[in-house]
């Protein structure tokens, strides 16, 4: 009865003491019999992986991680492959659902998460509008200098110029309007770390303190004061 009674005990502490996960991620990838899957994030300018699940058959993936504040995670598979497939998206405390297919892995991703994996989905839409404005400059820039015809190369640059400075403003207008969001500060480091100084500052500025805490918000700060020095 005391050795039960022991074990009884045993358990209960060790229930006690089982933390949960800041962060736990659930993926379903329609068509995966075998391969390893790894949820990775940036860290001191690497990625690493925070965690990871060997695949043989119809197995739930289940990963975690710790997490002080929202960031970008990434999903991997291995399909014992050179070639790596990537899935990105924004994390915070809690569960990130991700359903997408083998065949079509980054493609097919549909995420259901966290409020900043919305906006950060409005922010890529936004953006996408942006990059096909691009794509028809450059088409045109090169027929142009095909026909060695400077005005319209000219035409061209004039709005290469004119769609650079659209996008820094539609990234400070949308930043300014989350500015109580982690994709504040993220957009701002990724998407206009080139952009005047005075735009970077007005979105710091514009921060509340919980962003300005975070890790995004700590990088911008400190992004801006080493443009200064």
């Amino acid at each position: 009865m005391k050795k039960i009674a022991f074990i009884f005990l045993l358990t209960i502490l060790f229930s006690c003491n089982k933390t949960t996960p800041d962060l736990t991620v659930k993926v379903t990838i329609k068509g995966l019999k075998k391969g390893t899957v790894y949820l990775k994030k940036a860290e001191d300018s690497l990625i690493v992986t925070v965690d990871s699940l060997a695949i043989n058959g119809e197995d739930p993936i289940e990963l975690h991680s710790n997490l002080e504040s929202p960031e970008i995670f990434f999903i991997q598979l291995n399909r014992n492959t050179k070639q790596g497939e990537g899935i990105t998206f924004f994390a915070d405390k809690g569960i990130t659902e991700i359903n997408t297919s083998l065949k079509n892995f980054s493609i097919d991703a549909q995420i259901k998460g966290s409020t900043q994996q919305k906006e950060l989905e409005d922010f890529l839409q936004l953006m996408s509008r942006i990059n096909d404005r691009r794509l028809d400059i450059i088409k045109a820039d090169i027929e142009a200098r095909k026909d060695n015809d400077s005005l319209k190369i000219k035409a061209t640059k004039d709005a290469f110029n004119s769609l650079v400075k659209a996008k820094y403003l539609q990234t400070v207008n949308f930043a300014m309007s989350h500015k109580d969001s982690e994709i504040a500060p993220y957009i701002a480091l990724t998407e206009i770390a080139d952009a005047r100084i005075k735009w970077l500052d007005t979105i710091n500025n514009a921060l509340t303190p919980k962003v300005k805490a975070s890790k995004y918000g700590q990088e911008l700060e400190l992004f801006i004061s080493n443009r200064k020095k």
